[in-house]
């Protein structure tokens, strides 16, 4: 058992020959940073191995920046004899060890498993068609209107901030007409539910907030109205485009009436005369002023941005509305791509700044959550960006698909909607420790194969604050129940977007959707299962307290500063958008950070998003960590088909094998594995094969259409 008192013994070795042969520095000054020697505090969190190069290794190729100089030969033999004549170990043994005291050794131990109890919140009634008159007195005694049984409009938020409600989009059927009192309950609503077990003062447990909302004080709404989140101010919620604003009044208090309430669109100038792609996956920061968001380009891309919310009651063109003022491009103009050529070498910065899709922002507001770029082949993990530093926290590392998140008040723990509970992905990522090359050209479908349709396969999942690291991943916070029908761990029913933390952390939101067709059934060789939430609907909201977790107090929220100091100002009138990331076409060599090499081959295609069409990749001993050793090739060719770049077809080639601390293949069948994918439906659709085996346990490809 090699510990780190193996390494100090190691390093203080070294440490001697060096200072008694007066040739280089130190390691001990390489490990704790030495500004006079070229580094800085930022080096010390990594291991001392990065910057000691081999004949293969002219320069570490994991860094953000370049490091200049490097020992002599003779200083990198002696380091090996020594490790040979006082240990006796493998060199993946000490690479093992340094690895270990990089960035995991700085990391508290993973928490304790916790317990929960599950159950489902209430929600009004269920009408059985969406004829008018069908939600009668039988069904809904109070006249406060029913709810449709498809999914379809449905979508939960978080707890507003007194803890004890959740903020809910609904579509409401089956109104009668007017005049009765009850014709005002139909169409997308805005909801307000106990999530206490107690009533409002009409014995329901829920609460109308948009729907008695007068014409004049509603004018323009945006239809775009999804992903409902409470204002921490407690008066307002964020609906998609459109900001519900009790004008200062709680949300929950009888004051908070039709007559009070406005709701206003939200207006962004994405283009000078007011056109242009608008913003989605719209979330606020808790300091109920700035704003982020998403927006798709033209040409199957998109960028994030973050604004400042300013009322505009009384605007020279169009109606009362939020304007986005100061708005920023979350794009650094500085930063290293993900994936750099340097000559005839790529090199790897798993600390670029490349926000793919946004996710929301962390409990004090002083990061924003993103789906990123891969640093791991196939898989798509969710990420953290502090907004003064620009320093970059990998979040989730487990070889399947998050996407949904919330962080904590605290910012203590996080909820992600993943798949790792059904393993969906794991044939295609399934393979750790593989360099993200060949995701140049299959990243679309990577990140779209997590669907099938409007079926999702994510759970929710509850993490630290530090995220997966080591053997932890979390743990599943709906886990216990018989996986029955109807079981809060049914496996066709699945988490959407997005869960919530009550204000003190000890409660859970989150909202599921059942597997229905044509995801199922019919030709799908997947039955459809019978719906067990009340009326037959597709969708229940769920409530998970945390029984061993204590209450926590809110802490400050994070000052936002005028200016993000690694985004880039944004102005319609002169904006031309950055080039998407890609790669030079051409032949390359990638370096193991512990031993190996990969040959990369990358050709051009002018129809694809980034230019790039295939990579091919011989893998040769490569190893990034010393214990996971990669040979093989992988050969993906995609094509796409304009206008729309986002549906993809890949025509795929892999035979790998990986030895060391695991025994693991990647192979397609002999003619290859074909899969053909729309982002933006999510239909699986493959010819042939891709199978990942690990330690013995086979991961097969879904079937087509499941």
């Amino acid at each position: 058992m090699y510990t780190k008192q193996h390494l100090r013994d190691l390093i203080e070795s070294v440490d001697s020959y060096i200072n008694h042969g007066g040739e280089q520095q130190s390691l001990h000054q390489m490990r704790k940073g030495d500004p006079e020697n070229g580094m800085n505090a930022e080096d010390s969190s990594r291991s001392f191995y990065s910057f000691v190069p081999t004949e293969h290794q002219p320069i570490d190729n994991r860094q953000r920046h370049s490091r200049p100089g490097a020992p002599a030969a003779h200083y990198w033999a002696y380091l090996f004899s020594v490790i040979k004549m006082r240990f006796a170990a493998p060199l993946a043994a000490v690479i093992s060890i340094l690895g270990a005291t990089r960035g995991i050794a700085d990391l508290p131990p993973p928490p304790a498993p916790e317990s929960f109890n599950v159950v489902e919140l209430p929600l009004p009634p269920v009408a059985p068609t969406s004829g008018e008159g069908a939600c009668t007195p039988d069904i809904n005694p109070h006249g406060t209107g029913c709810i449709q049984v498809a999914l379809d409009g449905f979508q939960a938020g978080g707890f507003t901030p007194d803890g004890h409600h959740v903020v809910v989009s609904v579509v409401m059927v089956g109104a009668p007409a007017a005049p009765d009192p009850a014709s005002i309950y139909t169409g997308k609503q805005l909801i307000l539910v106990k999530a206490d077990g107690t009533t409002f003062p009409n014995g329901d447990p829920w609460k109308c907030l948009s729907c008695a909302v007068a014409p004049e004080n509603a004018v323009s709404l945006d239809p775009l109205r999804n992903y409902p989140q409470a204002f921490r101010s407690g008066d307002k919620v964020l609906w998609g485009r459109n900001i519900v604003d009790c004008d200062g009044e709680p949300l929950q208090s009888e004051a908070c009436a039709a007559e009070k309430t406005h709701i206003y669109p939200i207006h962004w100038n994405s283009k000078p005369d007011g056109t242009g792609s608008g913003p989605r996956e719209l979330r606020i920061h808790p300091d109920n002023e700035h704003l982020a968001w998403s927006s798709f380009t033209e040409r199957g891309g998109q960028f994030c941005y973050l604004g400042q919310l300013a009322l505009n009651p009384d605007p020279e063109d169009g109606v009362p509305r939020y304007d986005l003022a100061n708005v920023q491009l979350l794009v650094d103009p500085n930063t290293n791509p993900p994936i750099e050529a340097v000559g005839s070498e790529l090199r790897l910065h798993d600390d670029a700044i490349m926000l793919g899709e946004l996710r929301g922002f962390s409990g004090t507001g002083d990061e924003i959550t993103y789906v990123g770029p891969p640093v791991e082949s196939n898989n798509i993990d969710l990420f953290a960006i502090h907004l003064i530093t620009g320093k970059v926290r990998r979040l989730t590392a487990h070889p399947d698909y998050a996407d949904p998140i919330a962080f904590s008040w605290d910012d203590e723990w996080f909820v992600a909607m993943d798949t790792r509970v059904s393993e969906r992905q794991m044939f295609m990522s399934g393979m750790r420790h593989v360099p993200p090359l060949i995701d140049l050209v299959t990243v679309t479908v990577a990140s779209s194969t997590r669907n099938n349709g409007r079926r999702r396969f994510f759970q929710p999942v509850l993490v630290d604050r530090h995220g997966d690291r080591g053997d932890y991943y979390g743990q599943q916070v709906n886990a216990e129940g018989d996986d029955t029908d109807g079981a809060v761990n049914d496996p066709n029913w699945n988490g959407r977007a997005d869960p919530g933390f009550s204000p003190d952390g000890t409660k859970i939101v989150f909202w599921q959707g059942l597997v229905v067709s044509p995801s199922c059934g019919g030709v799908n060789p997947l039955p459809c299962p019978e719906s067990t939430a009340d009326g037959g609907r597709e969708y229940r909201l769920m409530l998970a307290t945390r029984l061993d977790h204590e209450p926590k107090a809110v802490p400050p929220v994070f000052e936002v500063p005028e200016s993000i100091p690694w985004a880039t100002p944004y102005c319609p009138d002169d904006f031309e958008a950055p080039p998407l990331y890609t790669v030079e076409p051409g032949s390359y060599t990638l370096h193991g950070q512990a031993f190996g090499v990969a040959h990369v081959r990358i050709i051009a295609g002018n129809q694809t998003v980034n230019g790039l069409q295939r990579v091919v990749v011989h893998y040769d001993g490569y190893s990034d960590d010393g214990e996971h050793v990669l040979d093989g090739t992988e050969d993906v060719t995609v094509t796409v088909t304009p206008p729309n770049f986002w549906n993809n077809r890949v025509e795929w080639y892999s035979d790998l094998s990986q030895t060391g601390a695991v025994n693991a293949t990647k192979k397609t069948s002999p003619g290859g594995f074909f899969l053909e994918l729309d982002a933006m439906v999510n239909i699986f659709n493959a010819t042939g094969n891709l199978t990942t085996t690990i330690d013995g346990v086979v991961y097969q490809r879904p079937l087509n259409g499941a």
